[in-house]
């Protein structure tokens, strides 16, 4: 079986508790001795067995084999992959069964990442994850006041839109982010601006 680990925390001295998302679940595995083990690190894509114990509901992992990436010695992208992994781990971590798109998901961004800026790539696909959960705002219309946004358009937490009346902060081109939003594709936006997207996204998913 084939996952991503998406949180790793410590239980004794050197035992783990390893939350591993595949294509169907979310599950959080008993690793004994796993601190010793190199490969059990958030952000690695794992081929692994999960054996019952005697616990409810906890399962050991075993027979863990890394299966790297071309980019993971690039500090900067590994970074922000992680980053996005723990989001992730946070918005599902209530959740046990699963939609594919979860892992399908971590799949094309894995693969993006290796000749892509990683930043454009984490704000695309958070657009593609809004999009099927149903929580695009593509309208925009302030979620605050109602009124709708024509011109300078503000982003909060998952990428909620708001007027400049209702939140004084610095905004994006609305015709940029009706781009962005509906193509899920970021050409039109500079560097900058995606640092901006990206630091709201940190936020939470």
């Amino acid at each position: 079986m084939q996952g991503y680990i998406i949180n790793v925390s410590k239980v004794r001295e050197e035992d783990l508790l390893v939350t591993i998302l595949n294509q169907k679940k979310v599950k959080t595995l008993y690793r004994f001795y796993g601190a010793r083990h190199s490969h059990i690190h958030l952000g690695y894509k794992i081929d692994y067995e999960a054996h019952p114990t005697n616990k409810d509901n906890l399962f050991q992992l075993r027979n863990v084999s890394s299966l790297p990436y071309k980019w993971m010695l690039n500090k900067e992208k590994f970074y922000v992959w992680q980053q996005f992994l723990q989001l992730l781990y946070k918005h599902l971590r209530d959740i046990n069964e699963i939609d594919e798109f979860y892992y399908n998901l971590l799949e094309k961004i894995s693969l993006c990442i290796e000749k892509e800026n990683p930043y454009r790539v984490i704000v695309e696909s958070y657009l593609k994850l809004l999009n099927f959960e149903g929580r695009i705002h593509s309208n925009f219309n302030c979620f605050i006041c109602g009124n709708v946004i024509e011109h300078n358009i503000i982003l909060v937490r998952g990428f909620l839109p708001a007027c400049k009346n209702c939140i004084s902060k610095r905004g994006f081109d609305a015709k940029k982010i009706n781009t962005l939003f509906k193509e899920k594709n970021s050409i039109l936006l500079d560097d900058e601006e995606i640092a901006k997207l990206y630091t709201i996204i940190l936020e939470g998913l």
